[in-house]
């Protein structure tokens, strides 16, 4: 059976579930910050996917990084799958703009996280909702 990491839980906001990933806000209000975890038991690599679910990862990353990419307006988007902190396999979606506290660098470790207001979950909360009606399950 799947069970989130304990460290995404804390550190995250639950947006739903896509077909394969649960769909994740960083607690980081300084970035738009998503990341995507596939719904499967004890996988640590992407190569550890099953090829069917190989592929749904990407179909939703890109579909993901997509409404990003028009919601957010940024320079750059980075897309990484780190595990040397949460060993459980989970796809980083990082905007990225010249003008944020971590530019040029890697926003990991930059400083401690700034939370989100209650208020701007809730917009995201809604605002993915309706980007990914047809996909997104909210539990």
């Amino acid at each position: 059976m799947f069970e989130l990491d304990q460290r995404l839980r804390q550190d995250t906001i639950d947006c739903g579930s896509f077909p394969l990933s649960r769909l994740l806000l960083m607690n980081d209000c300084s970035y738009p910050w998503f990341i995507l975890v596939p719904q499967r038991e004890n996988l640590r690599e992407f190569y550890h996917l099953e090829e069917a679910d190989r592929q749904q990862l990407w179909v939703e990353s890109i579909q993901l990084s997509l409404w990003m990419d028009q919601y957010f307006h940024f320079d750059k988007l980075n897309v990484a799958e780190l595990g040397n902190i949460v060993s459980q396999l989970h796809l980083h979606h990082v905007g990225r703009r010249k003008s944020d506290p971590a530019w040029p660098g890697p926003v990991w470790g930059h400083r401690p996280a700034v939370p989100y207001p209650q208020q701007e979950i809730e917009v995201l909360r809604q605002a993915t909702a309706i980007a990914f009606a047809d996909l997104l399950k909210q539990d």
